[in-house]
């Protein structure tokens, strides 16, 4: 038995951004098939000198990808979906914390996200709902 659903697309995204979000959907996409300790080492490689999004720019990034791309925008569409939104920032001078891990209650089962200010962007989850096994956050910059 199958059980019906729809994906919730956004609208109203400025074309600019999904110009944008488009063009780091190759990437996102690519960098998908790579093994967990290559997609971190890459993308620590890219965030550093960014700001840290807010919760706003990070939800921004994480909708345009769900706009431009059906795979982004459904339920196993995580992985790309998160860096993608990651890479996105990126291009604003921005980096959200791109995360990595598991859900804590059962059915146990792995995910990929975005947080600003330590919350979990777009999930409708709540922040605890899941445990961090790899992230990545904006680098801290020394205060002189």
């Amino acid at each position: 038995m199958t059980t019906p659903s729809a994906l919730d697309r956004p609208t109203g995204v400025p074309l600019a951004r999904r110009l944008a979000a488009r063009l780091v959907l190759v990437p996102a996409l690519a960098l998908s098939f790579l093994p967990p300790r290559h997609i971190r080492a890459l993308l620590e490689r890219v965030s550093r000198g960014a700001r840290p999004a807010t919760p706003a720019q990070a939800a921004a990034a994480r909708e345009a990808l769900c706009a431009v791309s059906l795979r982004c925008a459904g339920p196993r569409g995580c992985l790309p979906r998160s860096l993608g939104a990651a890479l996105l920032c990126r291009l604003h001078g921005t980096w959200p914390t791109w995360c990595t891990g598991v859900r804590k209650v059962p059915p146990f089962s792995a995910h990929a996200w975005i947080e600003a200010d330590g919350r979990p962007v777009g999930e409708g989850v709540p922040d605890d709902y899941f445990a961090r096994l790899v992230t990545v956050a904006p680098a801290r910059r020394a205060e002189p």
